[in-house]
């Protein structure tokens, strides 16, 4: 992404108070003020004019300084550190709307709003695992879910500020710490309920969960749909690498003994940048075609989408046939369209496929001039820091003469070349 300097791959939350929209919003606006026009941008696209003005403002919790994100109203906020439920922090006011809305409704909102790519389908697929909880929870089909506190419009606002940032930072992963899971009981439109909230408790299945003595709601259904779409799962991942941004979100609630903080840790792409990438390999053998004729199909598979590499060796086969094994690397996406093209462009009759992950270092494409020449390299990042470089063979293949090539490839890789 052009926005940064360094390649966000990886986020981890600490969840030291808590986890709500809100504070979700503020850590990352905080970690990352690259992203602030954009998600403002998107916000002013989908919300309503007349229901207030989404605000990040600085303050301190704990004596740590941290950013609040709230929508405000003539100078008062609208929702405080959980926003959800009515008596969460002792009760506080909300924009809401006079009836309940229907998950079809909110989704329509916005899906018609012009907002950045990728917004509205993260935003949707948030609202959706909160659908689903509720869902459930009362027995009825997603369509005749009624929201009351997703149609508030504080709610909503965090739930599309969450969908720019997490488009933004696409494809980075995240993970979080062990959710607080807090003590006592919650007022809400289904009366007193136990702490988590039932919708929190059903979206976070499967989360790890610690006991810090401090009652209260500390993690939200917004902010719980928020990470289990962000993370999947929480699982045990070693996260390290180069820190390169940290930010605080908080909400309004004093916690005694500890600051009311989710803290955001941005890491940048190492060596292992792709570290889950998953390919399709396909694999088939052919004894019965030319070398002409594997060459042409070799060309025109390789060339095709969703195909990332493409082989071939010789093997023996049996009665002392001599065979052709043609192997790809293809896009999961693509698997399908691939196949079909293998029986199209080869007489197998029959495909070998397997699934398998493979770890990446971290790419990229320069040009430079050399010798009054203009070539294209590729620089790849190792994890020790260090960087190796290598011309694009078609680049060199235009000059005439091995002595010649080997001249530009070795000018062209000397670390000494700047773009």
């Amino acid at each position: 992404m052009s926005e940064f300097n360094s390649q966000p791959a990886h986020v981890h939350l600490d969840a030291v108070g808590g986890l709500a929209g809100d504070m979700f919003v503020a850590a990352l606006l905080d970690a990352l003020p690259q992203l602030r026009q954009r998600v403002f941008a998107d916000l002013a696209a989908a919300m309503p004019a007349d229901c207030g003005q989404p605000t990040l403002s600085e303050g301190l919790s704990g004596g740590i300084a941290v950013r609040r994100f709230a929508l405000v109203d003539d100078g008062v906020a609208a929702h405080a550190h959980y926003h959800e439920h009515e008596d969460a922090h002792g009760g506080h006011g909300h924009h809401h709307h006079d009836n309940p809305v229907h998950f079809p409704d909110i989704v329509r909102r916005i899906e018609g709003a012009r907002l950045h790519p990728g917004t509205a389908d993260q935003a949707i697929a948030i609202l959706r695992r909160l659908a689903e909880a509720e869902s459930s929870m009362h027995g009825v089909a997603i369509e005749a879910v009624h929201f009351h506190e997703i149609a508030d419009w504080d709610s909503l606002m965090d739930i599309v500020a969450a969908g720019s940032i997490a488009a933004a930072l696409a494809p980075c992963t995240w993970s979080v710490s062990e959710l607080p899971r807090g003590d006592g009981l919650v007022r809400t439109r289904h009366g007193l309920l136990p702490v988590p909230a039932p919708a929190t408790a059903a979206i976070l299945r499967g989360f790890r969960w610690r006991d810090d003595g401090v009652g209260g709601e500390r993690v939200t259904p917004t902010g719980a749909a928020i990470i289990a779409h962000l993370a999947g799962e929480q699982t045990a991942l070693a996260v390290g690498g180069l820190l390169i941004a940290t930010g605080s979100g908080a909400g309004t609630r004093e916690l005694g003994g500890m600051p009311n903080i989710l803290r955001a840790l941005v890491f940048a792409q190492s060596g292992a940048a792709e570290q889950n990438d998953e390919v399709t390999v396909v694999s088939f053998d052919i004894d019965d075609m030319s070398g002409e004729e594997i060459g042409i199909a070799a060309d025109r598979l390789r060339a095709a989408d969703g195909v990332i590499d493409l082989t071939t060796a010789i093997r023996q086969g049996k009665k002392g046939r001599t065979m052709s094994d043609f192997r790809l690397l293809v896009k999961p996406a693509a698997f399908a369209e691939v196949c079909k093209l293998c029986f199209l462009e080869t007489t197998t009759i029959g495909l070998r496929w397997r699934k398998e992950r493979r770890v990446c270092l971290q790419r990229s494409q320069e040009t430079l001039a050399v010798a009054g020449e203009r070539l294209s390299r590729k620089r790849t990042q190792r994890p020790d820091g260090l960087s190796s470089l290598k011309v694009e063979s078609d680049d060199i293949a235009r000059f005439a003469g091995l002595a010649a090539r080997r001249r530009m490839k070795q000018l062209g890789e000397d670390e000494n070349n700047k773009p």
